[in-house]
């Protein structure tokens, strides 16, 4: 039976200061912003789970519930002996009714953090020792590599929680995805649907705060991993629906006039000054599935949960 964990270090070669690099040139920036890949050290990855947890966040429970009644139906499209990887694995709970139903050879987990991504697929392989488990931990973010002995398979990129629109533009990730995965390889991918924009803020400013925790970490990393000399309390968290842009932001908003310190390195906010770090965007389903087509994809199926709050896509290869 196999229950070990075939990693694969994707980060060899990046720039060991990148975070580092990212931050001084956002905070540069006019007006400031970071990538939400960011967020995801492993106190990210945690508060991160604990979101998908909160009552307002409709987008887990409704793309779980869809999963579940549309398995048989993805295992039958996507057939038998195929590799399946999970872009952004985190704690992998989704996935597991996955493979339950589509019975894959193989699992490719891929995450850009380290800690979580071993926790989450060492527990799968000690779940499932049927299956073959491979952990890929690099930024997928700047394109998606199958490790060597993976590369020959034809695969099925599984693209939860839509993450998708965390990308701008979203089809060029999207078309990097194609390129990079087997001929003949499909994409199940989870995408949100415009709607009411009450419902959409709620799901980004929950009651108990942890968006905002999980918002306000991003500053705590600086100071753990920069030592950067910035006060938390005086940074508030704000997401806001932009209904031109069809997109949540979110943002980091100075309380007051203050500077965050790194390295000597004096980056001024004024008050009210923010640092927009997430975009979230949401899609009519016409205008996804052009932006796939765009992207060299076509729709093999699409779900819905009975409100139509989110879809899930069955995207081909042209």
């Amino acid at each position: 039976m196999i229950t070990a964990v075939h990693v694969h270090d994707q980060h060899v070669g990046q720039a060991p200061d990148a975070f580092r690099d990212d931050v001084i040139a956002g905070l540069r920036a006019s007006p400031k912003a970071l990538s939400p890949k960011h967020f995801y050290d492993a106190r990210g990855s945690r508060l991160f789970e604990a979101i998908c947890a909160q009552p307002e966040y409709y987008l887990t429970r409704t793309e779980e519930g869809i999963l579940a009644a549309a398995a048989d139906e993805i295992a039958a499209l996507v057939g038998p002996d195929a590799l399946l990887v999970e872009l952004g694995s985190g704690a992998s709970r989704k996935v597991r009714r996955l493979l339950e139903a589509l019975r894959p050879s193989r699992y490719l987990g891929v995450d850009i953090s380290r800690d979580f991504l071993l926790q989450s697929t060492r527990r799968l392989a000690a779940d499932y020792p049927w299956l073959e488990v491979h952990a890929a931990w690099g930024d997928f973010s700047v394109g998606v590599r199958l490790p060597p002995s993976l590369a020959e398979r034809r695969a099925v990129a599984f693209f939860p929680g839509s993450s998708i629109g965390n990308f701008t533009p979203a089809e060029a990730f999207l078309s990097r995805l194609r390129r990079a995965l087997p001929t003949g390889s499909g994409v199940l991918i989870g995408v949100d649907l415009v709607k009411e924009r009450g419902l959409l803020e709620a799901a980004y400013n929950d009651a108990a705060g942890v968006t905002a925790a999980f918002n306000l970490n991003l500053l705590s990393r600086m100071r753990r991993e920069l030592g950067a000399e910035v006060d938390l309390a005086a940074f508030g968290h704000r997401a806001v629906f932009n209904e031109a842009a069809s997109r949540i932001e979110m943002h980091l908003v100075s309380r007051r006039r203050q500077a965050i310190v790194i390295e000597e390195r004096r980056f001024a906010f004024e008050a009210g000054e923010t640092l927009h770090t997430e975009n979230s965007c949401k899609y009519r389903l016409e205008d996804f599935q052009a932006l796939a087509a765009r992207a060299g994809y076509r729709s093999g199926a699409v779900w819905l949960d009975d409100q139509a709050l989110f879809s899930v896509h069955y995207l081909l290869d042209h």
